[in-house]
């Protein structure tokens, strides 16, 4: 049974990611999954790194008050990120949640005597973003996808070696019709429950 750890960035629940949160929810109970959802503005989620953290940073254990966070964590095999895009990256608040949770002790660990981290969240086989953009697909090419490199490229590497990265985004968001606004929330549903099940 897939075990989904649910993490939720938008400042607004009756926003397009919040209908997106409740297509990805409902597609998990379809498929039987067990979940857990961080809802990070609603919980009040303080992003922001303090310098008694950055200090610690190769010390293994994250702040205690993340803790809920981690246990979350480790539970889960497939970790679900519903965010929009904004500046071609994750929003402040769930970058914030990456430097306060994937630390050292929980995402990755450095062994003494070497110079290479060792992926420490094995549990998680699968990374799934489900996300929005306001410009286009060929914009964000250009740009480089900063957002989808961060968890393709250095999230996954935290996780099971054979994890794998799915990418659910609606792009040009900005100037979409209902009717493609309605398309992607239903592809959204199908991915999910096909991933789940």
């Amino acid at each position: 049974m897939t075990r989904a750890l649910v993490v939720f960035c938008h400042p607004t629940g009756d926003s397009l990611a919040g209908a997106v949160l409740d297509r990805v929810r409902g597609a998990l109970d379809d498929a039987g999954a067990q979940q857990r959802l961080h809802d990070l503005y609603a919980d009040g989620f303080r992003p922001e790194l303090t310098a008694a953290e950055h200090a610690a940073h190769l010390t293994p254990g994250a702040d205690p008050s993340v803790r809920r966070h981690v246990d979350d964590l480790e539970w889960c095999d497939t970790l679900v990120l519903v965010y929009p895009t904004w500046w071609s990256g994750q929003p402040a608040m769930l970058k914030g949640w990456i430097d306060r949770v994937w630390v050292n002790g929980v995402a990755w660990e450095l062994p003494p005597g070497t110079r290479r981290v060792r992926p420490k969240l094995t549990n998680v086989r699968r990374i799934v973003a489900v996300t929005t953009h306001g410009s286009s697909k060929l914009v964000n090419a250009a740009q480089g996808e900063g957002g989808k490199r961060t968890i393709s490229r250095s999230m996954r590497t935290m996780c099971h070696r054979r994890a794998r990265t799915h990418w659910i985004a609606l792009y040009g968001v900005d100037t979409c019709s209902p009717r493609r606004r309605r398309s992607f929330l239903a592809r959204v549903e199908r991915r999910i429950r096909a991933l789940a099940d």
